[in-house]
């Protein structure tokens, strides 16, 4: 969600809301109940106007349950085709994209949502669309060719994709201003703060906006960059690699940047990213955040981004054209089985179990789940699959009858983000069609619950009521828009309990993630942004991609494709 350097930042104030504190000696667990129960009865706190009405969305967590707990028909009836791609995501969607291109039209998607597009969905209003999640893509580097050569296929990038600085679709370049920052009663352009910080803090706001800058161009020995996009093609020199064993927060002390706004900038992107705190954050990914975008354009500024009033699914239909009519949603593969000459997916459709035999089957789901489908995983493989852990996020769309009072500063942006705040802030779904004179917005609110261990995180999604998700989010934006709730027509929240793969120190290279990349089978191949350690559009692209050539390999015998050459 939040800046314009990632998906999507958090408080050091530990309450939901500013209106309501918890007691002393309760857990943010029984403090969450408490805000719950009172919304529950009735009773908004005191002054307050009673909530709007919405809906509690999210991924399925029943039905991961039900994998969980088994019990499921024996298949009723039997379907075969070439691949069955498990996991309609970017990473599926790509992986059903490069196959189509290249020919293949004998597959089927399967996902066990009734949307496709993962972290990328969308909601629609009648007054306009709005993301569920991913809301942005930055310029595509010159190693994201399969980013490239989509956006040209879309028509965004006008003329050469490899060119050094494309020209972009002015419609999808964000409109300005941009982002701003929220702080102190008062709102800043960009998100480093500046109002009120003295010349020492100034200066090493300078010198580290410039040590970034190098390490954008920076190379190891291997004559590879220290940290590009996709990860996989980034430097393997061990001096690099070696951040991953340290958490963020002690590179950035190590090298004597101490400013709290830089602390603060970094647990922002660790949070907006990844969605967990710099101090849990490994060193190599936290870079990773500010040096992998080298992208540039004709026409743009190179931090400039692309979007669309519903975030990144504009992107996932873009992908999802080449697999048209064959992408079955509330589509559960529940078991895989190998055999002499092909491959068994059972899947649960309604109340009936379908089996669908394959030549090839792509694993686009996340890792996690694969051990529990795939009963004869090979151990070491299993174990690769079960070592991360995954951060739980929630989203909030506010669908709003008109702009809400502003505080002083700058003026409104696409991406508004708190300084000191339980959440990162919201997007303005809006904000691409400023020329257009509209009687209302929606603000899609981001927060990434990386205050509590993800297990906990999770049990709170799952068990926390609607309501006081509702009222901690209204009394957090009241601080900044005073009206916000009497303009608030409807608050809808989403819940996703396994929304990332969470790169801890030690995490990216210490070999079980790349037992996942490097996992060889004759019918089985992997893809996911889970290979990458954490997600974001242009890894989970690349791995469908990568996934689709090993299959089009051992099909057609094809040889290595430019997708994967540094």
């Amino acid at each position: 969600a939040g800046s314009a350097h990632s998906y999507p930042s958090a408080c050091r104030c530990g309450s939901l809301t500013s209106s309501i504190k918890p007691r002393a000696g309760t857990s943010r667990r029984e403090f969450l109940f408490t805000v719950g129960a009172a919304a529950l009865a009735g009773c908004a706190p005191s002054g307050k106007l009673p909530l709007p009405p919405g809906e509690l969305l999210g991924m399925s967590h029943a039905l991961g349950h039900r994998l969980r707990d088994g019990g499921f028909p024996a298949p009723s009836e039997t379907r075969k085709t070439g691949v069955v791609i498990v996991g309609a995501g970017i990473s599926g969607l790509a992986a059903a994209w490069k196959l189509a291109k290249a020919g293949v039209d004998d597959f089927l998607v399967l996902d066990a949502e009734s949307q496709f597009g993962g972290n990328s969905r969308a909601g629609q209003s009648p007054l306009v669309a709005y993301p569920w999640g991913a809301h942005y893509l930055p310029l595509p580097t010159r190693e994201s060719t399969a980013v490239r050569e989509l956006l040209a296929e879309l028509g965004v990038l006008h003329g050469d994709p490899a060119a050094a600085k494309p020209v972009y679709d002015e419609r999808y370049l964000c409109a300005t201003p941009q982002e701003r920052v929220y702080r102190h009663g008062l709102w800043e352009e960009g998100l480093l703060p500046h109002r009120g910080v003295d010349a020492g803090e100034r200066e090493q706001q300078r010198r580290f906006q410039e040590r970034m800058e190098e390490l954008k161009e920076t190379r190891g020995r291997d004559n590879r960059r220290a940290f590009a996009i996709p990860m996989e093609l980034s430097s393997r020199d061990p001096e690099w690699r070696a951040l991953d064993r340290i958490p963020f927060s002690r590179w950035l002390t190590d090298n004597g940047f101490t400013a709290p706004s830089l602390h603060w900038l970094a647990n922002y992107a660790t949070r907006d990213d990844y969605g967990m705190a710099y101090d849990q954050t490994s060193a190599w990914a936290g870079l990773h955040y500010f040096a992998c975008r080298t992208g540039e354009a004709a026409n743009a500024a190179s931090d400039a981004v692309l979007t669309a009033p519903d975030g990144n699914a504009w992107l996932a239909r873009g992908l999802a054209r080449q697999a048209a009519g064959r992408i079955l949603t509330d589509a559960l593969a529940w078991r895989i089985e190998e055999g002499k000459s092909s491959v068994a997916v059972d899947v649960l459709q309604g109340a009936k179990t379908t089996r669908i035999e394959a030549r090839q089957v792509i694993w686009a789901a996340p890792a996690f789940v694969l051990p529990r489908i795939w009963l004869a995983m090979p151990g070491e493989l299993k174990h690769a699959a079960l070592a991360g852990d995954y951060a739980p996020w929630l989203t909030a769309n506010l669908h709003l009858a008109d702009f809400p009072e502003e505080r002083h500063g700058a003026p409104p942006a696409w991406d508004n983000v708190f300084y000191d705040s339980p959440g990162l802030g919201y997007v303005l779904a809006t904000h691409q069609l400023i020329r257009r004179r509209l009687p209302g917005t929606v603000f899609t609110y981001y927060r990434a619950l990386h205050d509590v261990t993800p297990a906990e995180g999770r049990r709170l999604l799952l068990e926390t009521p609607r309501e006081a998700w509702a009222e901690g989010i209204l009394g957090e934006l009241e601080r900044v828009h005073p009206d916000i709730r009497k303009l608030t027509t409807r608050l809808d929240i989403f819940r996703n309990g396994h929304a990332m793969r969470r790169p801890v120190p030690g995490s990216l290279f210490d070999g079980q993630r790349e037992k996942l990349v490097n996992f060889r089978h004759p019918r089985i191949a992997l893809a996911h942004a889970d290979l990458s350690g954490f997600s974001l559009f242009e890894e989970a692209q690349y791995r469908g991609v990568v996934a689709a050539e090993r299959v089009l390999q051992m099909r057609f015998r094809s040889p290595e494709s430019k997708f994967r050459q540094a």
